[in-house]
């Protein structure tokens, strides 16, 4: 049996060849391949081994040398870098052995089979360490979970096609290895790949990027998706593009394959905190079901963050078109509650002061206080003929005249707080505003605008709810969540 090796000598380094591989070039008369890849064969090679090198592009050719020198009767060994499997020279030899057989077969027909038969050559291909593995280890664990390869040469498939892909891999969430990211005549690949993935995919998805990886030039870079800069790339990098659930943690670059989530849902109810991760866990999948969905996922974090929390609590993505924000709103409100500025919240109504997070106001020292049912503010009512929503605002007026002063119920108490505000007789720190029903619901929401000063969240139309006001407040309290897109802490 004559036999053509077909080799992967990964991506340089010595120590990535693998020992399968150095036999095999150790054992071949005949090492064919691309010229710049004899240098890390060199020292396997045995005395007399003829080197046959052929210049890039030349994938044919020396497939058909390889051959030639099979049938020669020689033990031939071609070698690819990385992996001979992918994206290499092992597809094209089973393809030519199988051309080459019905060559042969035809042949046999016309003429006698005896003298036509060719005796057959075995191809064996041997694994090696591909370029995306390689740079994976250097950035730390970037594969850990679901993840494809794409190639991004339109040598051999058409770019829509490729596209095609793209936004297939972008939309499903891989993990995504790109090969052949530029060259000299193609420039613009990987700025559109990019641009895909930015319609899919959270500016702050971490990117990792490695050059000549194994060799001596190597560079290893990470960044996210919107800062990612194309024209730092070359014909000799590969770039790996994190999914949803990728991070950076002190250097590495990290796709969780979900052990410790599932070691929470496999004991639930062992205890008060594995129910919490359990419920968390959920939340996540939703959070992230949830951004795969919104017709515009790629707005800032502090949009971005209030607008997951409102879906989640409606199941209503119209809010993604009725969230109304001042500019950073979530950002600067957050920094009013680590700074201390933030110390009270005041509700128009019960139900919204029970929506939230306990946790978060206990481990952040924040007090919820509701007027509705005070005794004063049910004589105030009484005595001057206003809605008890109306009189539970002037007494928060008084007592906490820079809380966070949230509305999910009734309409009259936002309109009063404008009033106040107007009247200089308090200044919130901030205003979240999403009553509902429909008398005076949106000219109270209008009502609030104005006031550029302070930080506002608004629900804009008829839609609204203590629910949704109350989960737009732990949108703030847990801002510092935002970037790993971890929802749920202190349910």
């Amino acid at each position: 049996m004559k036999t053509i090796y077909v080799a992967g000598i990964g991506p340089g380094s010595p120590e990535d060849i693998t020992p399968a591989v150095m036999q095999a070039v150790a054992n071949s008369d005949v090492v064919v391949g691309y010229k710049y890849y004899f240098q890390f064969i060199e020292p396997y090679l045995k005395p007399g081994t003829e080197c046959v090198d052929t210049g890039m592009k030349k994938e044919r050719e020396r497939a058909e040398q390889a051959f030639r020198y099979a049938e020669d009767g020689k033990t031939v060994c071609v070698i690819s870098s990385g992996d001979a499997g992918i994206y290499g020279m092992a597809p094209l030899l089973f393809e030519m052995a199988e051309a080459r057989k019905q060559l042969t077969d035809k042949l046999s027909a016309l003429h006698d089979a005896a003298s036509a038969s060719q005796e057959e050559i075995e191809i064996v291909p041997l694994p090696g360490i591909s370029a995306f593995q390689k740079a994976a280890s250097l950035l730390g664990a970037p594969m850990g979970h679901d993840f494809c390869v794409i190639s991004l040469s339109d040598l051999m498939t058409p770019w829509a096609l490729i596209e095609k892909r793209i936004k297939a891999a972008a939309s499903a969430d891989f993990v995504t290895a790109i090969y052949n990211p530029k060259s000299h005549g193609r420039y613009w690949q990987l700025h559109r790949l990019r641009e895909l993935f930015l319609q899919e995919r959270n500016g702050n998805n971490v990117v990792g990027y490695v050059r000549q990886a194994g060799r001596d030039e190597q560079e290893v870079k990470l960044t996210t998706l919107a800062e990612f800069d194309p024209e730092d790339v070359d014909m000799f990098t590969v770039v790996i593009i994190g999914n949803s659930q990728s991070y950076v943690r002190e250097g590495k670059f990290i796709t969780p394959r979900g052990y410790y989530r599932q070691d929470a849902v496999s004991q639930s109810g062992s205890s008060t905190s594995d129910a919490k991760n359990v419920g968390q866990s959920i939340m996540i999948k939703s959070f992230e079901t949830i951004r795969g969905e919104l017709k515009e996922p790629n707005v800032p974090k502090w949009r971005l963050w209030p607008m997951l929390h409102a879906v989640h609590t409606t199941a209503d993505f119209d809010m993604e078109n009725l969230l109304w924000m001042d500019d950073d709103a979530t950002g600067k409100l957050y920094e009013k509650v680590v700074d201390g500025t933030l110390k009270t919240i005041v509700t128009d109504v019960t139900m919204a002061a029970s929506g939230i997070r306990k946790g978060a106001l206990e481990r952040l020292g924040i007090q919820v206080i509701c007027y509705i049912n005070d005794p004063r503010a049910v004589a105030m009512a009484r005595e001057q003929n206003i809605t008890r929503a109306q009189a539970s605002m002037r007494l928060a007026a008084e007592e906490y005249p820079d809380a966070l002063y949230v509305f999910g119920n009734a309409p009259t108490a936002l309109l009063e707080l404008c009033e106040l505000v107007r009247k200089k007789k308090c200044q919130p720190v901030g205003i979240i505003g999403a009553p509902v029903g429909f008398v005076h619901v949106e000219e109270s929401k209008h009502a609030a605008k104005p006031f550029s000063e302070i930080p506002k969240i608004l629900i804009e139309g008829r839609k609204g709810g203590s629910n949704l006001a109350a989960t737009l407040v732990n949108s703030i309290l847990t801002y510092d969540d935002a970037d790993q897109l971890r929802p749920g802490r202190d349910v």
